[in-house]
Parts: C-alpha cells; structure tokens; sequence
C-alpha cells in the first residue's frame, strides 16, 4: 500500500522534518559549547569547537606578580582536558580572543575565581569608570 502513494504524499514525511527540528532546537547546549584543549598560561587557553581552535586570553584580569604558577596550576584544575566551557567575548588584543569563560555547570566564571582565590586582580580595563 505505502508503494501507491505518489512520493511527495507519505503521512510520515511532514512529521519527521517537524521531528528533526523539535530535536535539533531541543539538543543540550553543551553538545554545541566549546571545549578545553589546553592551559598554555595563567591567563591563556586553547579552547576548541568542532572545527577551529582559540587562543583565548581572559579577559578582566591580570595575575598576580609571583602567583602566576600557581594560577596556572588553579585553571588546570578548573579545566582538565575537555572540559566544555562558554565563551562571552569582550574584545580582542594582539590577535587574540579576550573572553570571560565559564565553564559548563558553573556560576561563575574564570575570570572572577582567579580573583576569589587571589591569584589575579582585575585589570583596569574592567573596573567601572567614576566618570558619571
């Protein structure tokens, strides 16, 4: 019977072009976020999605003189090999991505732990002006 129905006319043929949408617009986000290839510095990741890689600086903050060892060793920790994170660009600096990052799951992101654990402070570009 399924033979006799001319090509166009098959009942299941708008159900599942309606069906792959719903999955495709329902599909976890994290399935689509960027993920961890490596902490090169204290305030540098590599960070991948799908099909190119980032060099990606974070942005608002600067590592303390002296404690950039052990900021390198927080964000390994923070981010071991991977890990899916999102990226809020900021801007760009010397060619690379300046980036709040937070990893999935997490409330808050990189940028501001480095700063809770006193590895890094916030650099002047990110603290609100007193001009009103």
């Amino acid at each position: 019977m399924l033979e006799s129905w001319p090509l166009g006319s098959r009942p299941w043929g708008p159900w599942l072009g309606a069906l792959f949408l719903v999955l495709l617009l329902a599909w976890p986000g994290s399935v689509w976020a960027a993920e961890v290839l490596q902490v090169r510095q204290a305030d540098l990741l590599l960070i991948g999605d799908h099909n190119r890689t980032y060099s990606v600086r974070l942005a608002c903050v600067q590592p303390l003189e002296g404690k950039e060892a052990a900021a390198l060793d927080f964000l390994r920790k923070q981010l071991p090999r991977g890990q899916r994170v999102n990226l809020m660009p900021m801007g760009s600096q010397g060619g690379l991505l300046l980036a709040r990052v937070r990893p999935i799951g997490k409330t808050s992101d990189l940028s501001s732990q480095l700063v809770a654990a006193q590895l890094a402070e916030l650099s002047s570009s990110c603290l609100p002006s007193n001009q009103g």
